[in-house]
């Protein structure tokens, strides 16, 4: 239980936390006409003038709870704390207005983007001022539980969104990890397939050199080449260790692409169309074409009702190559973000400079177009 507590403290601040966003101000400006209109219709309000310009000012506090979830917090419950603290000590009971549920927002923002210190302190001060407010009135204990967890339901939905998006998030990080050293391994057995080319071509030019001599310089010139090669390859290498002992051999590329064409009879046929300028295409992006093609082809045969075929078409421009995949399914609601393969699509492209659009086609089936730079990494 103290392990538990001391991994809660030590919390850092949630990611992705935005400044104030326009919805902010449009929220603002709706909550406040609520809270003026709340005031002109009730004359009978403790301390009139003062708690409608207080719970305009409060309302200030909605657009910078992301960034500051911890001190909208205290400014927000430590006022209206003070509010309550001092109407008990006059005697009267203070309740302000209606209006003021917006509150409920701050222990929300304060469990979804603050620090687990924040949320303990931000917590006391909650429930400092929710003490204040009770201590007004005589309340069963049955009426407190209610309001409390009532107070406390928003912050524990804030919780759960922040433990959510942090799961997604380690399950995005463990995808593009997996891809990554998926797209290093196929870099590394294609820079080791060159490196063995180049050893057997010294080997042979050194064993022809004295019978042949002409044949040493064709193999210091073959030699030059794939040393050629295997530099741009290392340069487009994506740092990671191969710890198997299974044979080096030259990735998938455009042959293995075209490979995937089949009329299967248990599933839709694949057709595969290559077009445009197709060589000199380096051999990290050969081998992506063939995984997203691959991969498109797997989830149209999983997802896509009724499909009859698959249209695979690789364009090759002077800058790009373009890959698109589509089929003739029947309208489906599955997206990119819905499959980890998919998403490892798209890290893929990215990691080579390119991108990934999938989505469903006009009128029937879907569609996964994919742009990647004729070397990867270029720009």
């Amino acid at each position: 239980m103290q392990n538990l507590l001391r991994t809660f403290f030590d919390e850092p601040r949630a990611p992705g936390a935005s400044g104030p966003r326009t919805s902010d101000w449009v929220l603002v400006a709706v909550l406040g006409s609520i809270a003026i209109a709340e005031g002109l219709m009730r004359e009978t309000i403790q301390w009139h003038a003062f708690s409608v310009a207080l719970i305009l000012a409060l309302i200030l506090t909605l657009p910078w709870r992301r960034q500051h979830p911890f001190a909208m917090t205290v400014i927000a419950f430590g006022a209206t704390g003070i509010v309550h603290a001092a109407a008990l000590v006059n005697g009267t009971s203070w309740m302000g207005l209606n209006s003021n549920m917006f509150l409920l927002i701050l222990p929300f923002a304060l469990l979804r983007w603050g620090t687990g210190r924040e949320a303990l302190f931000g917590l006391g001060v909650i429930t400092l001022s929710f003490a204040g407010a009770m201590a007004q009135e005589e309340h069963g204990w049955g009426e407190i539980l209610g309001a409390s967890l009532f107070l406390l339901f928003p912050a524990a939905l804030g919780a759960m969104f922040r433990y959510q998006d942090a799961a997604q998030r380690r399950v995005r990080e463990q995808v593009r990890l997996r891809e990554r050293e998926r797209l290093a391994r196929e870099l590394h057995d294609t820079v080791a397939h060159y490196v063995s080319a180049i050893a057997v071509q010294a080997q042979a030019g050194r064993a022809l050199a004295e019978s042949r001599p002409e044949a040493s310089f064709e193999a210091l010139a073959n030699i030059e080449e794939a040393a050629s090669r295997t530099l741009n390859e290392m340069r487009e290498m994506v740092s990671a260790l191969r710890d198997d002992d299974t044979l080096l051999a030259p990735a998938p590329g455009l042959v293995a692409l075209e490979s995937l064409a089949s009329q299967n009879n248990s599933g839709p046929s694949v057709s595969v169309t290559l077009e445009g300028s197709l060589e000199g295409l380096g051999a990290s992006v050969q081998t992506a074409l063939y995984r997203l093609a691959q991969e498109a082809i797997t989830n149209a045969r999983r997802h896509a009702r009724d499909a009859t075929r698959v249209r695979v078409r690789v364009v090759g421009e002077p800058n790009q190559v373009c890959l698109t995949v589509d089929d003739d399914g029947a309208p489906t609601r599955f997206e990119i973000t819905s499959g980890y393969g998919l998403r490892g699509m798209s890290e893929r492209a990215a990691l080579l400079g390119g991108s990934v659009h999938a989505g469903p086609r006009d009128g029937r089936g879907w569609q996964v177009e994919a742009v990647l730079p004729r070397r990867a990494g270029a720009s």
